[in-house]
């Protein structure tokens, strides 16, 4: 604390009243019971849970009011802290030390002094400058009003055909409730897959859950224009839609800070110090609206997730009370329920590691999530990005009906460590037949990727073996002829790995030779037995024919191009 204010009463406002903002204001009255503490937030609602508005389109949250944790009432009797709604806050005097205030219901303006300020504006959505966006039948979620707007437009007008266009978490979890509240969605995503923080051969799974769901999902074509019952894409295609919801992206809300001479960051967002604080010593922020450090990238990143913003908002409560804080940076740790399939990820996926230039691999297994004996059993997917030759662990992504979400907290616990594959490979995990296996799925990750860094066996992944079909090379499939027979690669030779040792003159030793089973794991053993009798050119397929189907299906039924495998077999 200031030595200045010891014995004086402090008074600290806040602009914004959702994560950042009401997180911040309740650390503060919880270290210091004698300060004034102002809250101010322009809409109607402070403390409200945004990450959760498209359950009520869905009425998974059926009661909008119960989006609302906690009222200006609440904050007065529980915190003593004095919430303002619909009061917005429109310029900072930092000589002063004053902020100007709007008061939205009545028009009025006046000034309220500060000794320490807090800003926590969020951000906003993004709306093109394309035309017809200003029509009322077009919609964006940031707030309580934005989903009872949408909700009630769609019931009132018993709205059937619905676009959403943005694949990000908003757009796939309005689109999913949409759904599920038995309407024709249609979601439109620019880049060529949703959801981006998901390497490509991952995200094909949610593709193929959520066309399997009912919703059509256009990848690599974006929105040109707004009509009153359509929309028309860039490559001119026309989707019929009565409704239209924005969720392209968010751009930090950075007017107040910026008309102040605050200083911007490189990404737009507001620069603030590890502690949170801004160019002004006085002045901290927090949230959405702010520049954060990666710790894996290791340079400015913008994070718009609600757990970061209470770690940054006690964060920087502590500061303003002399506390220390340790900023370790971010590392982006996000799950989302897509349909059946929970999925889940965390630090960098193989693309933007290697995009940042950092020498990367992956392994992509799949394995039971619990023993398979029990109900409930269901395969995991489960991709472990790695730093090569170090074996430091950069990211990992997981999706299946089981808990995906326990697995990459244990890979963000790790990352936050520093922990390498052989922390992995030793971490001693709970088991119970009911909740995993002997050998849980990131134990077995690690095993893998160690095999692969040191060079005991090599792989190729599911999105090359389209090239390796169409350049005919020698595929074996391990699988036992039942399973064979029921879908297999155009080209492949099948040599149950059963039968192995005695056909093993059957597989040629002058060329490449590539190996798959059903999920990599008998291939592997089969590779690992050919390689101990003289093969030393043998490659596993990392995600065998399950991978493979889950890649090649959405882009087979969506551009009718030749399938590489004789019939799907996702089970």
């Amino acid at each position: 604390m200031d030595k200045g204010m010891i014995g004086l009463t402090k008074k600290i406002v806040v602009v914004g009243g959702v994560a950042g903002g009401a997180s911040a204001a309740a650390r503060i009255r919880r270290m210091d019971e004698q300060a004034e503490i102002i809250m101010f937030e322009r809409g109607p609602h402070v403390s409200f849970s945004n990450c959760s508005l498209p359950f009520h389109l869905s009425g998974i949250v059926e009661n909008s009011e119960k989006l609302i944790v906690m009222n200006p009432v609440a904050f007065k009797t529980r915190y003593n802290i004095e919430a303002r709604v619909q009061q917005e806050v429109t310029a900072i005097d930092r000589e002063a030390k004053t902020v100007t205030v709007a008061n939205l219901v009545t028009g009025e303006h006046y000034e309220e002094s500060y000794d320490t300020l807090v800003l926590s504006p969020g951000a906003s959505p993004i709306v093109p400058n394309i035309e017809g966006v200003q029509a009322p039948h077009v919609f964006t979620v940031r707030n309580v009003v934005d989903i009872e707007r949408l909700q009630h437009y769609i019931q009132t007008n018993d709205i059937d055909n619905i676009a959403v266009i943005g694949g990000g978490f908003i757009g796939v979890e309005v689109a999913e409730n949409l759904r599920l509240a038995g309407r024709n969605v249609s979601l439109i995503e620019f880049a060529d897959q949703i959801m981006m923080p998901f390497d490509n051969d991952m995200v094909q799974i949610l593709h193929k859950e959520m066309m399997d769901k009912g919703v059509e999902v256009i990848v690599g074509d974006g929105l040109a224009k707004v009509a009153d019952n359509h929309v028309e894409l860039n490559s001119g295609k026309i989707v019929n839609t009565q409704a239209v919801i924005l969720a392209i992206g968010v751009r930090p809300e950075t007017k107040l800070a910026q008309e102040a001479g605050l200083e911007i960051g490189e990404l737009g967002g507001i620069k603030v110090d590890a502690n949170y604080r801004t160019s002004d010593p006085s002045i901290y922020a927090v949230g959405d609206a702010i520049e954060v450090y990666h710790r894996l990238l290791q340079r400015p990143t913008r994070l718009a997730l609600a757990g970061p913003a209470q770690r940054q908002a006690r964060a920087a409560a502590d500061h303003i009370y002399g506390i220390p804080h340790q900023n370790k940076g971010v590392i982006g740790s996000s799950s989302i329920q897509i349909f059946d399939l929970a999925c889940a990820s965390t630090g960098l996926n193989e693309r933007a590691a290697k995009q940042a230039g950092i020498q990367a691999d992956s392994v992509y297994i799949i394995a039971p999530d619990k023993v398979g004996l029990m109900p409930n059993s269901h395969p995991l997917h489960f991709k472990l990005v790695f730093e090569v030759p170090t074996g430091k662990i950069l990211g990992a992504q997981a999706i299946g009906k089981g808990n995906a979400d326990k697995r990459i907290d244990v890979i963000a616990t790790l990352i936050t460590m520093s922990g390498t594959l052989e922390d992995l490979k030793e971490l001693e995990l709970t088991y119970s037949p009911m909740f995993s296996t002997a050998k849980d799925v990131v134990n077995l990750a690690a095993l893998v990727a160690l095999n692969v860094l040191y060079g005991r066996y090599k792989q190729i992944h599911v999105s090359d073996v389209r090239e390796l079909v169409e350049q005919n090379a020698v595929i074996i499939d391990v699988r036992e002829k039942g399973e064979f027979a029921n879908g297999h690669l155009v080209n492949a030779l099948n040599i149950p790995l059963s039968m192995l040792r005695e056909r093993m003159d059957e597989i040629p030793k002058d060329v490449p030779v590539y190996v798959h089973c059903r999920s990599a794991q008998r291939s592997y053993n089969a590779v690992m037995a050919l390689q101990n009798n003289g093969y030393t050119n043998v490659v596993n397929i990392s995600g065998s024919f399950l991978g493979i189907c889950l890649y090649e299906y959405y882009h087979d039924v969506t551009t009718g191009r030749e399938p590489i495998v004789t019939a799907y077999n996702f089970k």
